[in-house]
């Protein structure tokens, strides 16, 4: 039997800074993870280079937050955005901005994140257990009494009288992120919402996807259609894959896409190639390009317009003879060229599942969690952060800061 002030479950973002938090508290911590080692979904995040937070001030990060981010106003309050990066380059990991307010660590290295807090938690004391899966969270007169866990395929017990659930949610669930803590959460009487993928890969009806596979888009904008009502529309990069659309645009309004399907709406996607010039704009260039390339073949000057991979979906949609003359072709055959390029549309069938997903949506019912030091309200000692509490965000750090801000509360306890 072995006893600690604090128990951490899992060693993702949420439980390293928890950890660290919890130790400059002066508590004695242990940190059980299931997984060989530490950090596994910060390794895959942003695609590798970790897009560790936003430059976003509070006002401004927590409309990014669905389904109500103002449960998060003391989580920032206790520790945002200034203060993982201080962390950070206090352990010696340099960050830059970028665009759209992301910070980086300049090796573009997301290891270094994860190293950088894993060391700082090991030399404030924190003790890990890696390999070790936690069978239950143990209560007496409703107070957290003890952890029950299994490493090497034997029990054992830990006396504390504070757990943390850091599980993640289940999102990449070969990084870990199983659902462990949703069943935890539910075995002390709280309430999940229901959980579905979000930020994730969309699958379209049409073979546009296919034909133009692994062809990105920058700078483009989608505009996401609900029973032909426009909702929302993004501006940014887009990616093509065999199923159908990825990339920053499409994860971000994915989230409206899997409610919408999963009530039977009708959803459309609209790509515009061309987002800095309206139709008539649009139209004036292709005329000047077919007045001073009349000789050349349409297919042909289609090259000045799109790229190659993109080419043979407009002509098959089009119909038009790629080997007729650009002074061949008629106005009406024009405007049917810019009105593809403005708005390609995809019909959404369906979305990838909980393995592509870069977050789960739904989770440990806000209610039932005091947002003000992240404790549960149904029994006294446990607490909760990270992925596995009922909130998700958009691309571009905020998920990231949600887990360590959560994370650094609960710990700071």
């Amino acid at each position: 039997m072995f006893d600690f002030d604090i128990v951490i479950i899992g060693a993702g973002a949420s439980g390293l800074t928890a950890a660290i938090s919890a130790t400059e508290c002066g508590q004695k911590v242990l940190v059980l993870e299931k997984m060989s080692s530490y950090g596994r979904k910060i390794l895959i995040t942003g695609k590798g280079r970790c897009n560790i937070t936003n430059s976003a001030d509070i006002r401004e990060f927590l409309p990014q937050v669905y389904p109500d981010g103002r449960f998060l106003y003391s989580s920032f309050k206790s520790f945002f955005n200034d203060d993982i990066i201080n962390l950070l380059e206090n352990c010696g990991v340099e960050t830059m901005l970028e665009r759209g307010g992301r910070y980086f660590p300049k090796s573009e290295k997301a290891s270094d994140v994860a190293d950088a807090l894993y060391k700082k938690a090991k030399e404030n004391g924190v003790e890990f257990w890696f390999g070790t899966t936690v069978k239950s969270i143990e209560y007496e007169s409703n107070e957290v009494d003890s952890v029950t866990y299994i490493k090497n395929g034997l029990t054992g017990f830990v006396d504390t009288k504070k757990v943390i659930v850091c599980t993640g949610g289940k999102s990449y669930p070969g990084t870990g992120s199983t659902g462990d803590g949703y069943r935890l959460a539910e075995e002390a009487g709280h309430k999940i919402e229901k959980l579905f993928p979000a930020l994730v890969p969309l699958v379209a009806k049409e073979d546009f996807g296919e034909q133009m596979q692994g062809l990105t888009l920058k700078n483009i904008n989608a505009t996401l259609i609900i029973n032909g009502k426009k909702v929302a529309e993004e501006f940014g990069d887009l990616m093509f894959a065999h199923y159908g659309l990825s990339g920053p645009v499409i994860l971000t309004l994915s989230r409206q896409v899997v409610i919408a399907l999963e009530r039977k709406d009708a959803v459309t996607i609209s790509v515009d190639f061309k987002p800095a010039l309206d139709f008539e704009k649009l139209d004036a260039r292709l005329m000047r390009d077919f007045n001073e390339h009349g000789k050349m073949k349409v297919g042909n000057l289609f090259k000045l317009w799109l790229p190659q991979k993109a080419i043979p979906v407009f002509i098959k949609e089009l119909k038009i003879d790629e080997e007729k003359p650009a002074n061949q072709m008629s106005g009406k055959e024009r405007k049917a060229i810019v009105s593809l390029l403005k708005d390609l549309k995809f019909t959404i069938t369906g979305h990838r599942g909980f393995k592509e997903a870069v977050i789960t949506a739904g989770g440990v019912a806000l209610d039932e969690i005091n947002p003000k030091t992240l404790e549960s309200k149904i029994k006294s000692g446990l607490f909760f952060a990270g992925e596995v509490i009922n909130l998700d965000a958009n691309t571009g750090g905020y998920n990231l800061q949600i887990a360590f801000s959560t994370g650094w509360l609960a710990g700071s306890i």
